[in-house]
């Protein structure tokens, strides 16, 4: 008989634990939380303290059979749930569920999976603790009646099948304000102007970029712009400055939650529920070879930059062996976390690092290789030096006019040898731009031959979208959510469309726009961005059991009771427009609409509830079967992911992910489809019997 039993959320988590424990200890998984509010009232009883009315989840009650008969007859009992607020969270739900009272909960928490932390975290156990739980509690709470309260307005207002959330409303707004931006913008014109020019006896060529005269100038007409010009024409070209400097560029901090997440999109193409999910994949446990089940990363939801000291000196040693020595820092690096960083754990690094990409790639999938590898790089990338370049900044002086040049040279890799960074631009780049031009040898007073001269009409573009990448960056600085949130927010406001996707941006949808506007006018203070962060603050401030939770939700009633009687009062009603179709109900004759449920887009009768009649949502393309012939359409999966299919499936088994091109095959005249190879996107012909592909090849391609 075994005389200790570990609970811990997972499965997998329950089989990494397994191997270092001694059979002293069993190990149970409770499948995650265990108790929660009802899923069908309020669940709070506000008039008396907040007090929530919690129940077992639905399906929860063999696990919690499961874990009582576990716990009969051990010594001690160690909730080893994960280390944050949720987890603690589950693990106050598993001791009340199992009737553990306060003085033997065992509460035991890691950052990492790993032998050594395991056995260090049984050896010091505490207890569960409540202000945690209370914090946790509170943001749970308060969300419930923010949902609760406002979602029936909207139900009775607009239309049944709408909510409203504290985090997510604020969400929908960013992205709403940068739309309006967006369509509010006006375009401004202006000229870029460059010149090629060569140094005198010399077959070099090089490209300076119009600056201005002693100061900089823009240039706003074509009038302007061709003075510049003919003026240049006629003048003697000549270098009025050189400048040259040395540049030192340090490495980027190890990931946080927010960081990871925006470079698994923009290097990856992830979005950021698949980046957490992955990331706790590899978090729990994977399976390597004949080491077994190994958790092969710390803790990913963090937003500290903090390395433990004993890890930094093992990857110091593992650069010097594999790089050189060169490539250490003097110093051990030491990044600034920002303001209102918890500091709860560490940074997300590999938890072993002698266990490299390459040497256990076959035990991974190809998404579990992809994100270990970017986390390991970055990681070992930031324990290097400081990468070193030599800028020169050229002036060239066209008799009052004056052009400017720049270019890099690197004089040294330092971390970039491993790992650069992909930056999040929030705004358009002029491609023209002359900067890190090659550059040949230069001295000050050099002629220069005009080869050539450009003049290129431009126009100021708009703010991008959101992506999901920019869109966790912009509510990381705002402070708004933590951690934790960002990705369930993002995939909230998706799978209840507000916002779509449009290729790899966030548009807010018809319901989003309407519902964030009745938020902004009824429900002011709960979409107020201040208000979000001060929230947060709040939560911050119980966890740390400086403020008392039922005193939080006390004060964020009082206002907000008011504010839902003025809304109810004050909300006009209105109706959202239908998207109907040209398909008839086979029952009452009716033209179907197209509405959106559980498992995504599907026809419905507009006749409801007299007529009940739905079917599978498709879109037709202008594509034959390479097989059959018929009609190809577009379809959903429960998960609402696109998918092209012979309109005759399954008698015809023609099906693909990738989807259709307006593009015929050059081989053989069937459509070509849009897919990936290497990360690239490449048209490939949709017949089985061919095998054309081509990469596409583009222009840079603009992100947010």
């Amino acid at each position: 008989m075994s005389k200790n039993l570990v609970i811990v959320e997972s499965p997998a988590k329950a089989k990494t634990i397994k191997k270092y424990l001694g059979k002293d200890f069993k190990i149970e998984a409770s499948y995650g939380h265990v108790r929660d509010l009802p899923d069908k009232f309020l669940g709070v009883d506000i008039e008396n303290g907040f007090i929530p009315k919690y129940q077992t989840i639905t399906g929860k009650k063999k696990v919690i059979d499961k874990l009582k008969e576990a716990s009969k007859d051990v010594d001690r009992i160690y909730l080893a749930t994960d280390p944050d607020r949720e987890g603690e969270a589950i693990a106050m739900h598993i001791a009340t569920a199992l009737k553990i009272p306060v003085e033997n909960q065992f509460r035991i928490t890691f950052n990492e999976i790993t032998k050594k932390a395991v056995s260090a975290a049984i050896l010091e156990p505490s207890k569960v603790n409540v202000d945690m739980f209370n914090s946790y509690q509170a943001r749970r709470i308060l969300d419930r009646i923010v949902g609760y309260k406002i979602s029936p307005i909207l139900w009775k207002k607009i239309k049944k099948g709408l909510s409203a959330g504290r985090v997510q409303s604020v969400a929908v707004k960013l992205i709403c304000d940068r739309e309006e931006e967006i369509k509010a913008f006006v375009p401004e014109e202006y000229w870029d102007i460059n010149i090629e020019v060569s140094p005198e006896h010399k077959k070099d060529t090089f490209i300076a970029k119009y600056f201005g005269n002693e100061k900089k100038v823009k240039v706003v007409n074509e009038a302007q712009a061709m003075k510049i010009v003919e003026d240049t024409k006629k003048a003697n070209l000549i270098i009025s400055n050189i400048k040259v400097s040395e540049k030192v560029r340090r490495p980027s901090p190890p990931f946080i939650t927010s960081t990871l997440q925006q470079e698994a999109s923009n290097k990856l193409g992830f979005t950021t529920k698949k980046t957490m999910q992955v990331a706790q994949s590899l978090y729990e446990g994977v399976s390597i070879g004949e080491l077994g089940s190994i958790g092969l990363i710390t803790y990913m939801r963090t937003d500290s930059t903090r390395i433990s000291a004993d890890i930094q000196l093992e990857t110091r040693k593992m650069i010097e062996k594999m790089f050189g020595s060169i490539y250490l820092p003097k110093t051990i690096p030491v990044y600034k976390n920002k303001k209102n960083t918890q500091d709860a754990h560490e940074a997300i690094r590999p938890t072993q690092i002698d266990l490299l990409p390459q040497n256990i790639k076959d035990s991974l999938t190809s998404d579990q290789i992809k994100l270990y590898k970017l986390i390991f790089d970055r990681f070992v990338a930031s324990q290097m030096a400081s990468a070193k370049f030599e800028n020169t900044s050229v002036s060239i002086k066209a008799d009052e006019h004056i052009f400017k040049a720049s270019g890099s040279t690197i004089l040294f890799k330092g971390y970039q040898a491993l790992y650069e960074v992909t930056e999040i631009k929030s705004k358009d780049v002029d491609e023209d731009d002359a900067k890190n031009t090659f550059l040949p040898k230069l001295s000050k007073n050099d002629l220069l031959n005009l080869i050539k001269i450009d003049q290129n009409q431009k126009f100021t573009q708009p703010p991008y979208r959101y992506t999901e990448a920019s869109l966790v960056k912009v509510m990381e600085e705002m402070g708004i959510g933590r951690p934790s949130t960002y990705s369930p927010t993002i995939s909230t406001i998706i799978t209840r469309e507000y916002v779509e996707r449009d290729k790899k941006f966030l548009v807010p949808t018809e319901t989003g726009t309407v519902v964030n506007e009745i938020m902004k006018k009824h429900f002011e203070k709960i979409v107020d961005y201040s208000f979000t962060t001060e929230m947060e603050d709040s939560l911050d401030n119980i966890e740390n059991g400086e403020t008392n939770w039922q005193s939080v939700l006390e004060s964020f009633y009082i206002d907000f009771s008011k504010t839902l009687i003025d809304a109810e009062k004050n909300i006009e009603k209105m109706t959202l427009k239908q998207d109907i179709t040209d398909v008839k109900c086979e029952n009452c004759g009716k033209l179907m609409i197209i509405k959106s449920g559980r498992y995504g887009k599907f026809l419905a009768c507009p006749g409801y509830p007299e007529c009940k009649t739905t079917k599978p949502y498709t879109e037709p393309t202008d594509m034959k079967c390479p097989l059959c012939g018929k009609n190809v359409f577009i379809k959903y999966t429960k998960t609402n992911k696109k998918y092209i299919g012979c309109e005759d499936y399954p008698t015809c088994q023609f099906s693909s992910w990738d989807l259709p091109t307006d593009i015929p095959c050059p081989k053989c005249g069937n459509t070509l489809l849009k897919t990936k190879i290497n990360y690239k996107e490449h048209h490939k012909c949709s017949s089985p019997t061919c095998d054309y592909v081509e990469e596409v090849k583009k222009n840079n391609e603009k992100s947010s």
